[in-house]
């Protein structure tokens, strides 16, 4: 009877998770690996971005962390490294360096946005000269106008987003991916550790750019959306909160109001956000899809839940992995699914599945 019971409970478990990985029924979502120190000379790689390029290509970039894992402030050798894909994420190219300075400079935690006005795809980075200027944040951009296969060199942005007087404080541009709003602003988050997040963007195609000197507390990491009418939400890691914190503003970032998130467990981590659908041009419903670590306290659990309120309510969501997993980005694909890269097992893979809205919804989003 016990073995009885103990077959049954092995049956249970594995119609939900194969190795981490959450399955719909008895067809699993397979990860396939894109980075892996166990096969290359990095000592790691982290913080994934990960957007779909205007023909559709698929753009994964990531830390190169050579020496160690160790993040900007520490390590005198981080590159910028990418991967494509051409058939929704089936198969890669092999990894291509798009930003690498000398020993004793690094570029650090990407994130991109998609012009869709100039058909520009825009990678951001944080850069130091650790071993000149060691604890100097600056901020750059290269750009691909051919979906990522070519890129510009380095345009920095440090004097147009940042404070001389912030020339020393721990700062950065959050890494994941901006937005491009409907009325064409370009639109990121910097992150001030001590003085709480700001918003950054551009009006004309990032030729400038500006600050919006209104701080949002509390906040660490943080991923912008723009609402369907046409306010702004931020999505924030808070460390220590055990939850994510949601700041909404009406009038483009003059004001705010903060409330913590009891629906988002968090443990202090980045998170991605993305709009599936806008519910504006003849769609049926609005769709907001989040993906983060839904643990109070541990880096495990990778979560991807689904919103059809503009982000005030989620779905219970679905686990993707149920191991240890850290940072993430989410994209959709042109065929309608949704992809995304994350952290897995301690740092040591980046891993990228793709799974369908029906799936998400277990069937269901017809009925909302």
């Amino acid at each position: 009877m016990i073995k009885q019971l103990a077959l049954l409970l092995f049956v249970m478990v594995g119609n939900f998770v194969s190795d981490g990985i959450a399955q719909d029924g008895a067809n699993p979502l397979p990860l396939q690996t894109l980075f892996d120190k166990q096969t290359s000379t990095a000592a790691c790689y982290r913080i994934p971005s990960l957007i779909t390029a205007p023909n559709g290509d698929l753009i994964a970039a990531i830390d190169e962390r050579i020496p160690s894992c160790a993040d900007l402030r520490d390590n005198p050798n981080i590159n910028i490294v990418i991967r494509r894909s051409s058939d929704g994420g089936h198969t890669w190219t092999t990894v291509q360096t798009v930003v690498d300075y000398p020993i004793g400079q690094s570029a650090s935690d990407p994130s991109m946005v998609v012009n869709n006005a100039t058909n520009e795809v825009i990678l951001f980075f944080n850069y130091m000269d650790v071993a000149h200027q060691k604890g100097i944040y600056r901020f750059k951009f290269i750009s691909s106008n051919d979906n990522g296969k070519t890129w510009t060199a380095p345009h920095d942005i440090t004097n147009q987003i940042s404070k001389a007087e912030w020339k020393q404080d721990f700062q950065f541009i959050t890494s994941g991916r901006g937005i491009q709003t409907r009325s064409g602003m370009l639109l990121h988050t910097l992150v001030h550790l001590q003085k709480g997040v700001f918003l950054f963007g551009s009006t004309n195609h990032g030729k400038d750019w500006f600050l919006i000197d209104k701080p949002i507390a509390p906040a660490d990491e943080s991923q912008v959306m723009e609402t369907a009418d046409g306010s702004w939400i931020v999505n924030s890691r808070v460390n220590g909160a055990g939850m994510r914190y949601v700041h909404k503003s009406a009038d483009m970032g003059k004001t705010w109001t903060s409330i913590p998130d009891a629906l988002l467990p968090d443990p202090g981590c980045n998170a991605s956000i993305i709009r599936y659908s806008t519910g504006t041009t003849g769609e049926e419903k609005s769709r907001l899809v989040f993906a983060n670590v839904n643990d109070a306290k541990e880096r495990r659990n990778l979560t991807v839940r689904i919103s059809y309120d503009e982000g005030n309510t989620w779905s219970a969501g679905k686990c993707l992995y149920a191991g240890s997993a850290a940072y993430a980005s989410l994209t959709v694909l042109n065929n309608g699914d949704i992809g995304i890269v994350f952290e897995k097992d301690d740092y040591r893979e980046i891993a990228f599945t793709s799974f369908s809205l029906e799936w998400l919804t277990d069937g269901r989003d017809d009925l909302r």
